[in-house]
């Protein structure tokens, strides 16, 4: 069975900025664009989509007017060659809700929240692509074994473009920054 017979051949070259922008939103879900080529993301469990959930609707809350916190959609982080990441919650400046694609300036938080499979994806390579986006502020979510999620927050450090390790919360975030928020996440 060849590669062909497997994945359509769009899957097996580099895409560019240009032709990612010509595909239908149904295309563009459930894929990520890294160094131009596509990378199939699985449906996440339904435990993943509702913490999300639970962190964009908080976030959405404690933000203010001035920026909007959303789920399922994509953030340009370069062009050439094309990365395009599908965090699991951005918060994103008000003004930008018309613009596409969502770029890192006008991003101020992005939320991951880690599952099997994606542990070192979240934890290592879209952390150094955050950071070098220049996006202020990243936490990771993890699924702890004792059914209470763990939130780790980072700080951009612009001197460095690396992320500082922030507080760390388990089941109730009581965060500061970049807005303050409470959001109890113990009764997932």
């Amino acid at each position: 069975m060849s590669a062909d017979m497997v994945a359509p051949a769009w899957m097996h070259a580099q895409i560019t900025a240009e032709q990612y922008d010509t595909w239908s939103p149904e295309q563009c879900a459930g894929i990520e664009i890294v160094d131009g080529m596509v990378l199939v993301t699985p449906s996440a469990s339904k435990r993943h989509n509702r913490l999300a959930r639970i962190l964009a609707n908080a976030l959405d809350l404690a933000a203010g007017p001035d920026w909007n916190a959303d789920t399922d959609f994509d953030v340009r982080l370069q062009n050439v060659p094309l990365t395009n990441r599908r965090p699991d919650v951005v918060v994103y400046r008000a003004d930008t809700i018309d613009v596409s694609p969502t770029r890192p300036e006008h991003v101020l938080l992005i939320v991951e929240v880690v599952s099997p499979g994606s542990e070192t994806t979240d934890r290592v390579v879209k952390v150094d692509q955050y950071a070098k986006a220049g996006i202020a502020f990243y936490w990771r979510v993890e699924q702890a074994a004792t059914g209470v999620p763990l939130v780790y927050t980072y700080v951009l450090d612009p001197a460095t473009q690396a992320y500082r390790d922030a507080e760390v919360f388990t089941g109730n975030v009581k965060a500061t920054a970049p807005f303050p928020v409470t959001v109890d996440l113990s009764t997932l």
